[in-house]
């Protein structure tokens, strides 16, 4: 796989999903137990097939690929699916290793160590990436998106993406970090359904790129006592339900929040929206992660980090070790 820059990944991502989506061949079996396994944002990603598929009455699953590892019988899955980007996640090709049925992994690298055990593989089509990923975490989720439509049955699924060019311009276009993020020393990033997926994968992103303390919570958790620490605290939520109110307690009690939603709710002091259109819960998912990128790159500026000048290089994470060169490649712009 080709190694781009962080600024590369975003420029590039509208014409790199809408050819993923056109190109994408998918086969996976039917299944009544679908377990979907990953680690760091491939595990984020898993909220988005699991929200879906039980909205079909399909009982699926998502845990980390180390849990599987652990008990690699426990789960009474029909059908594992695993995600790693690379190919190379360790945890994952452990979880291959000792899963005893069925096994579909998705790639953005094939072949890989992990779709030479895999019994079938969905692949990205090599598509270059960022070391903090762009395109490999979008893509993967049109990947999961078009998977759950395989395996509960949804007639024309792939159609729900013919617009994601426009849609992740506009987006990237329309969405702007208020100043005030600049000083806050940490983030929470709040959400339900699958959109879960996009609170996981934003603070996945402010601890890679800007250094940003984060943490996801979902929505209902939050609200019994999780948002009691708010203070001097950037709040991104996401959402068209509860999360409207949540939004707005935190802003009026002085705390700077960023709404995202397909709800025409009004700005105010203290709180951001930003406005989506209606969509699919995997397109939305993707908007949403485009929002994720565009504040991550905005706040590694505001602190000066450098972006994708990682501190910890840990060997023991991808089959063969890390490339250093990964480590070597930095956005446009970024501070030397």
């Amino acid at each position: 796989m080709t190694r781009i820059s962080f600024a590369e990944g975003r420029d590039g991502q509208p014409e790199a999903l809408e050819r993923i989506a056109r190109t994408m061949s998918v086969a996976v079996p039917r299944a009544t137990r679908p377990l979907f396994c990953g680690i760091g944002a491939s595990f984020a990603s898993l909220a988005v097939p699991v929200h879906l598929l039980r909205g079909h009455g399909i009982a699926a699953h998502r845990v980390l690929a180390s849990e599987v590892v652990e008990h690699p019988g426990a789960f009474g899955a029909d059908l594992l699916i695993g995600v790693s980007q690379s190919g190379r996640s360790a945890e994952t090709l452990a979880a291959f290793e000792v899963f005893p049925g069925f096994k579909t992994a998705i790639v953005n690298v094939s072949p890989s160590p992990l779709t030479e055990i895999a019994d079938s593989a969905v692949s990205l089509g090599d598509e270059p990436d960022s070391f903090a990923s762009t395109v490999g975490y979008t893509g993967t989720i049109v990947a999961l998106d078009l998977i759950a439509a395989a395996i509960s049955g949804t007639p024309d699924a792939a159609r729900k993406w013919d617009d994601i060019a426009a849609l992740v311009t506009a987006t990237r276009e329309s969405f702007h970090v208020p100043s005030r993020a600049a000083t806050c020393v940490a983030a929470d990033l709040v959400a339900s359904g699958a959109s879960r997926a996009s609170a996981e994968e934003t603070a996945l992103l402010l601890r890679e790129v800007p250094r940003l303390p984060a943490t996801a919570s979902a929505t209902r958790n939050y609200l019994h006592g999780e948002m009691e620490s708010a203070g001097n605290t950037l709040h991104v939520i996401f959402g068209d339900g509860r999360e409207i109110e949540l939004a707005q307690t935190l802003a009026r009690a002085g705390h700077l929040t960023v709404l995202v939603t397909a709800h025409g709710v009004p700005a105010e002091s203290g709180l951001e929206v930003l406005r989506l259109p209606e969509t699919e819960p995997a397109v939305r998912a993707v908007l949403e992660a485009v929002v994720a990128q565009e504040l991550a790159a905005a706040l590694a500026d505001h602190r000066r980090v450098p972006v994708e000048s990682f501190v910890f290089a840990n060997n023991d994470t991808k089959a063969g070790g890390l490339d250093p060169a990964d480590f070597a490649i930095q956005s446009a712009g970024a501070v030397a």
